[in-house]
């Protein structure tokens, strides 16, 4: 075997060494930013195994990645992400971009559409929508930006920007821009911003 061979050859397993230990550390803040945000789990190997949501997460970054390559690695994706759905109750479309550290709480009935886009830090809850009011083949559906919540039941719909670091209340009904650091309750949502010492937790308007 010449030198070049020998060196290409390493170089290919560095970059599979590499890739290898990326995808460990997603998986490890995944695991970090699901625990701390889900007081019923102990261990990493606890929600590793047990949630529904993380596997839809994990199951969608590979389907997005088959997707991104086009052609005939579409397919495969829709068909893994279909698989996913059947699996977990969530669907999200392989289409769809996700950031870091995203969680779905209990996971069941989540829908995520082709052209959503989600920032880091991200956490829904059960039975929400990111969906479109479109039929068109454009950007039709809500991009999420960083570390925003979404309650259970909420409804996000059309080409909306939530900004970052904003609060959508249970069955909210979202057709508009919600700015960053806003809440936004009721049907159709309104918008409110709260005093500096808010505490989500502690508001009803977001649980209803």
């Amino acid at each position: 075997m010449g030198a070049d061979a020998l060196l290409t050859g390493g170089a290919a397993s560095k970059s599979v060494t590499q890739t290898v230990r990326r995808a460990v550390a997603h998986i490890r803040s995944d695991l970090d930013a699901a625990i701390a945000r889900d007081p019923a789990v102990e261990s990493r190997l606890e929600m590793a195994l047990a949630s529904p949501g993380l596997h839809a997460v994990w199951s969608h970054r590979l389907a997005h990645r088959m997707w991104s390559k086009g052609g005939s690695w579409r397919l495969p994706a829709r068909l893994l992400s279909q698989t996913a759905r059947a699996v977990t109750g969530v669907e999200i479309h392989p289409g769809a971009t996700i950031g870091r550290r995203f969680f779905i709480d209990h996971g069941m009935g989540v829908v995520i559409g082709e052209t959503a886009e989600v920032g880091d830090d991200v956490m829904l809850y059960h039975g929400v929508t990111l969906g479109g009011r479109s039929l068109q083949r454009v950007k039709r559906h809500p991009t999420v930006g960083d570390g925003v919540t979404i309650g259970a039941g909420a409804r996000v719909l059309g080409p909306v920007r939530v900004g970052d670091g904003a609060q959508i209340g249970a069955n909210a009904v979202v057709v508009k821009d919600v700015p960053p650091q806003a809440v936004a309750t009721g049907i159709p949502a309104k918008v409110r911003f709260p005093e500096p010492a808010y505490d989500p937790y502690t508001d009803p308007a977001l649980f209803i």
